[in-house]
This record gives structure tokens, C-alpha cells and sequence, in this order.
């Protein structure tokens, strides 16, 4: 783990906004009038997916993807100017919360301004052309870190950043040397102090695809020795296995157990249902009952927690990277006010320091997990199919206040009843 992060990032949320689809406008400016309903939401740190401007050689879709980058240094100016997005940070700063850019290191579009300027600093195939090491990644073209001179570019790029942002989220960042993030990591920090660093570190089945062909692809616990946080994709594969009834939900909760016992003392794993590459949660749980369980069950997690825009709206479609598609906000369905709730019992209920196990009644589909820290012991019972049933529970006979809803939960003979709502409750330890 970098030796310098700090474990309560664990407490905190981040929001991740696509700027193209989070208003009709697609605009820096336009996200300012909703900071205060995020906030409100229970938001620490805004995520903005790629805000430079778009390679046309080559593009996906109509418009082109924001992952195949045309310059580093500027933004894009469909979202408006440098200007206009300094004046959304100092919004976003003066409401409380921090600012993280995303960052695309491992490649560019082929007619970025570096290919035109250093077309030596690129990966060549077996015909001697750029291109890429991942075939449906038709519109980018990766960069060759064996270059010194392009370590020197993309580190002082980041310092550009960083003095006006508060945080990095990497973009695939296991295919980009650690000791290039090491290296950059020390120069942020000089220039910006308590940076944080975000690794979207890949699937275990695809880096492990990745290594067998020769392609690079940094371990995720080598990855915590330059990030502060780091994606979940190491089980992610068995959640979406649960999610598509091929796996029982004890063998996803027995990985995070698992997770628990492998990684460095402070290891911050991003806890997410969904981001712009996955699937919306409610389009596999349409179910309002089930995915307020499954909600609830986000925030209990151990580690930083991820809501895309759009996630409180309950959209089930995932909007494209590569056109315009505004998320929906015409929906009844909304869970704002739960997740403003269960950010409350984030904060004040868990604690950094809480160590975590968890456990499953597979028969019934309610997970049980468990927290202890501060002297305090925090327990959930999370039923994601909203089903009844008694689930035994680590705690003596007695009455409990449901800090969800303040209702009471009963424990008799080591079991309460579940009722198919959401339960966190505490106890001394």
C-alpha cells in the first residue's frame, strides 16, 4: 500500500459524472447548479470521466469515446473552456468536496497531439504500424513506456493537473508500469500534497489473459504500492456470476473475506454495483426492495464507496460512452433519500479502522456481515432477494435500533428475524 494513505478514504463516496450525459447542455457549466443535490446526496470527492478533447481518426459511435484521449494538456472544448472547468472546481471546492479526473496512460487517439509530435514514444505492431495490444480497442493506439523522455511528458502533465484537481482516478493503470506511478506519485505529492491516487486495476480473468500473451499486467497487490484505492475487479467477475444465478452469494462473500486477509493492513478496495462499464444494478434487479437491500449492503462494505450518475435515479440503461445520452431523472423511483441515510451511518456508525467478515444464508440469499472496530460491533443483514427468513447473527439476545429506519430488531436465541428490509445495527464489541 503507499506508505502515505490515509484509511479513512475508506468513509468516503465518490461520484463519477460523464460530462456529455449528465445534462442536456453536456456541459462544465451546467453541472454547477446540481453540486448541491450532490452533495446533499452524501458526496465527498467528484469523479469526472475524461474531460480532454476526442481523437476523430478512427472514433466509435458518432461522437467518439472519452478514453481515446487527443491531448493531455487541454479539455474538450464540447464541454466548454479551461476556464469554465476551473470555475466547476472552485464550485465543487467551496461546497466541501474534492475533484478527480480520470487519467489515460495506457494509451491515445491515433491522431493525438504526442503521436504527431513523438510517434517513437508509441507501441508498433508486427508490420511496423502503432497500435494496440487489446483488438477491440479500435480507436486508440498504446503508448511504449521503455521511453524515458515519455515518463518526463506524462509526469509533468499530471503536475499540471494536480495543481488544479485533487485527485487521479488511472485508467486501466495494471498496463502501466508501477514504477512509472511510483515515480509519478512522488512528483504529484510535491506539487499538490494528499493527492489521491484511484487504480482501475482489471479483471483477474483478463489480467491474467493479459500476462499469458505477453501483454503486462501489474498485480493488484503490487498496484497498492502507489494507489491509494483500487478497483474490485479481483472478485468482480464472481458477483456478476451471483448476479446471473451461476455462483452462490457465499462465494462473493467469501472473497471479500478473503480480500480482508491477503491485502496490506490499510488495502482500500472501491466498493461499487455499477460504473460506466458495467451494466446498471437495476437493469439484473428490478426489484425496488431488492436493490435497496443491495444498496444498503454497498454502503456496510469496507472501502470507499463508487455511485454513477444515474444510480439514484435508479436508470437501468447504461449510457453510451460514445453518443449523447442525458441520464434520466424523470423516474419515480429514487434513492436519494436512502443513500443520504446510509452515508450518515458511513460516517458516524463505521469506522476506519473496522476490521470486516461476512458470511451467507445461500438458501435465502441474505448476507450477513459484520464489522468490529472502536470497540463497537456493527452488523448488517442485507436480503437480496427481500426474502423472510430467521438468519443467525454475532450478537446476545436483546433490542436493537435499526439505524436505517429506527425501527427495533429483536434478537432471540442468536437469531433475529429477517423481514426481507435492511438491517444495520451496533453493539459493544
Amino acid at each position: 500500500m503507499a506508505a502515505n494513505t490515509d484509511i479513512f478514504l475508506r468513509q468516503q463516496v465518490i461520484y463519477s459524472i460523464y460530462v456529455r450525459n449528465h445534462t442536456e447542455e453536456g456541459t462544465f457549466l451546467s453541472v454547477i447548479p446540481d453540486l448541491d443535490r450532490i452533495r446533499a446526496l452524501g458526496t465527498d470527492i467528484i469523479w469526472f470521466l475524461p474531460i480532454h478533447p476526442i481523437g476523430v481518426k478512427g472514433k466509435k459511435g458518432s461522437l467518439g469515446c472519452p478514453y481515446a484521449n487527443r491531448d493531455y494538456r487541454s479539455v474538450n472544448p464540447a464541454y466548454g473552456t479551461m476556464e469554465d472547468f476551473r470555475r466547476l472546481v472552485d464550485e465543487i471546492h467551496a461546497r466541501g468536496m474534492q475533484v478527480m479526473i480520470d487519467v489515460v496512460y495506457n494509451h491515445t487517439a491515433p491522431d493525438s497531439v504526442l503521436y504527431e509530435q513523438h510517434p517513437e514514444w508509441f507501441y508498433h505492431g508486427p508490420q511496423g504500424k502503432p497500435g494496440n495490444k487489446i483488438g477491440d480497442w479500435s480507436d486508440v493506439i498504446d503508448l511504449d513506456y521503455a521511453h524515458r523522455a515519455l515518463w518526463d511528458y506524462q509526469i509533468a502533465s499530471l503536475c499540471f493537473w494536480a495543481g488544479i484537481v485533487d485527485g487521479f482516478r488511472c485508467d486501466v493503470a495494471s498496463f502501466v508500469p508501477l514504477d512509472f506511478w511510483k515515480e509519478a506519485r512522488e512528483a504529484v505529492e510535491r506539487v499538490h500534497p494528499g493527492f489521491l491516487w484511484l487504480a482501475e486495476t482489471v479483471h483477474r480473468t483478463f489480467g491474467l489473459q493479459c500476462r499469458r500473451q505477453g501483454v503486462y499486467s501489474m498485480r493488484d497487490s503490487e498496484a497498492f504500492e502507489a494507489f491509494d484505492i483500487e478497483y474490485e475487479y479481483d472478485i468482480r467477475e464472481i458477483f456478476d456470476a451471483w448476479l446471473s444465478g451461476r455462483a452462490p452469494l457465499s462465494h462473493y462473500l467469501d472473497l471479500m473475506n478473503f480480500q480482508e486477509l491477503v491485502y496490506p493492513a490499510n488495502y482500500d478496495k472501491l466498493r461499487f454495483l455499477e460504473n460506466h462499464d458495467q451494466p446498471r444494478i437495476a437493469s439484473f434487479i428490478p426489484k425496488e426492495s431488492d436493490l435497496v437491500n443491495y444498496t444498503a449492503m454497498l454502503y456496510f462494505l469496507k472501502g470507499t464507496t463508487l455511485l454513477y450518475a444515474g444510480q439514484e435515479f435508479e436508470n437501468a440503461h447504461l449510457p453510451s460512452l460514445f453518443e449523447k445520452e442525458p441520464i434520466d431523472r424523470s423516474t419515480v423511483r429514487d434513492l436519494s433519500a436512502l443513500m443520504r441515510r446510509l452515508y450518515e451511518i458511513k460516517r458516524t456508525a463505521l469506522a476506519a479502522e473496522d476490521d470486516f467478515l461476512a458470511r451467507a444464508d445461500d438458501e435465502h440469499a441474505i448476507a450477513v456481515l459484520e464489522r468490529v472496530g472502536k470497540g463497537v460491533r456493527k452488523i448488517g443483514v442485507f436480503s437480496l432477494r427481500s426474502e423472510k427468513a430467521p438468519v443467525e447473527v454475532p450478537a446476545p439476545d436483546g433490542a436493537y435500533e435499526n439505524l436505517i429506519d429506527g425501527g427495533t430488531v429483536t434478537v432471540k436465541d442468536r437469531k433475529l428475524s429477517c423481514a426481507g428490509h435492511p438491517i444495520i445495527f451496533t453493539l459493544p464489541a
